[in-house]
């Protein structure tokens, strides 16, 4: 068998969660908040046969369950930033040397009793790695957080974690990569479509099509 065909793609798709029912201003972090979902159908050209994954965050696994998903698998290493102290707190609540502090190194500031997001980039780029050998040459479709996806994208693209932070990731979108492996080779990642918009209106999405 030549490496050409021996090559294994496991293809990632990453969909980020419908918007959540908070006042504006609210820290949510990892807050268990729900999904609005009106309106949200059944999403046409996801593969058939896809593994789904969703955080231990409902508002994930009901958008999940809106786009006709099966039951996901829940995975709590793909959920979404812990703001720790600050989650449920306004912006304008936070203490005002400790936000500036946060805002100055955001990519590595801690929020007290939480994470920062270079910590989300080390354990979503675990749980990517681990899923991807446990699903290889499968699809597999996570909805997931904003922080999830940025992380994702770190990784694939070899970001410092400060610059995927300038990366937009919007509600109900979706992000396509690629895990390639073949023997004798290191494995790469290749990134197929970042942030694409799925209106609530349609149901399907040009980087599906032809996948």
């Amino acid at each position: 068998m030549s490496p050409a065909t021996s090559t294994v793609v496991t293809r990632w798709w990453l969909v980020r969660h419908a918007p959540i029912t908070a006042p504006p201003g609210l820290i949510t972090g990892q807050l268990d908040l729900d999904a609005d979902v009106a309106g949200v159908g059944a999403a046409g050209g996801l593969p058939p046969g896809a593994v789904w994954l969703a955080t231990h965050l409902r508002r994930t696994r009901q958008t999940a369950a809106a786009l006709g998903a099966p039951t996901p698998r829940i995975e709590p290493d793909l959920a979404e930033q812990s703001f720790g102290d600050w989650q449920g707190l306004t912006y304008d609540a936070v203490d005002a040397d400790a936000s500036r502090r946060f805002w100055s190194a955001p990519a590595s500031e801690r929020p007290p009793g939480g994470e920062s997001f270079a910590d989300v980039v080390v354990r979503v780029s675990a749980a990517l790695e681990r899923l991807t050998a446990a699903h290889a040459g499968r699809d597999v479709v996570a909805v997931v957080h904003a922080g999830t996806v940025r992380a994702a994208l770190a990784l694939a693209l070899g970001l410092e974690p400060e610059a995927a932070l300038r990366l937009q990731v919007d509600t109900l979108s979706l992000t396509r990569l690629d895990h390639i492996a073949t023997p004798g080779h290191p494995p790469a990642w290749r990134v197929a479509g970042v942030n694409h918009p799925w209106p609530r209106s349609l149901s399907r999405c040009a980087i599906c099509d032809g996948a």
